[in-house]
């Protein structure tokens, strides 16, 4: 096995993994910018880390730095789409199209990193039957009729008395990957993959740091 497959399959840190598309904004601006290189301190800074932070991160890829010059700006960038699987399309349900699930099948940015939303479902008669940007949203009980085993991810922004049945229900329809924007802590089976996305945990942390601040401020 080459290096950069035993690179490919190591199993890359949660942290690093979220770090990746932030360095990979940065990179993007350099290129607007006009740089052919990016030093990791210059990263660093910018996102307010340590230099050897960036420099294990991007150790993960197949592409190293240059001493006293750094990473080359556009095969880094294209390397980070690639490890990160930005530069594949995969399809995906989403379940719950109220104002977050909406906002969703709306958001072009999705189908630049990778992710095209195929279909929606929703039990709201006023919703089913609509379409939002090229996204038929579909009655829930469709689903059956609707299975595609190329479609492993799904999008759940469902209420959250009814996140729990609406997991297994996609489950039982082969979901594989759930990119949960509930605050709900999903059961499911350990071969499923949970991607939690809490608006309301991330609200909570600002709303407290912003008080604290304040009263920091205040006293």
């Amino acid at each position: 096995m080459s290096k950069d497959s035993k690179k490919k399959n190591r199993i890359v840190p949660e942290p690093a993994l979220r770090r990746m598309p932030c360095y990979l904004a940065q990179l993007k601006v350099a290129q607007k910018e006009g740089l052919k290189y990016i030093s990791s301190p210059r990263i660093a800074n910018i996102m307010e880390i340590d230099p050897t932070q960036v420099t294990k991160d991007l150790s993960y890829t197949k592409i190293a730095g240059k001493t006293r010059v750094g990473y080359e700006v556009l095969p880094l960038i294209e390397e980070l789409e690639d490890f990160l699987g930005f530069k594949t399309m995969d399809e995906a349900f989403l379940f719950g199209a109220g104002s977050l699930g909406t906002a969703l099948m709306r958001d072009y940015g999705l189908r630049q990193f990778g992710l095209n939303i195929t279909s929606a479902f929703d039990i709201n008669p006023e919703i089913v039957g609509k379409d939002f940007d090229g996204v038929k949203v579909y009655h829930l009980d469709e689903l059956k009729n609707m299975i595609n085993p190329d479609i492993k991810i799904g999008i759940l922004t469902v209420p959250v008395e009814v996140a729990q049945k609406t997991a297994e229900i996609m489950i039982d329809a082969g979901i594989k990957a759930i990119w949960n924007f509930t605050p709900v802590i999903l059961r499911v089976p350990d071969d499923i993959v949970v991607q939690n996305t809490s608006l309301y945990a991330h609200l909570a942390v600002m709303f407290n740091r912003l008080h604290s601040k304040e009263s920091k401020r205040k006293n």
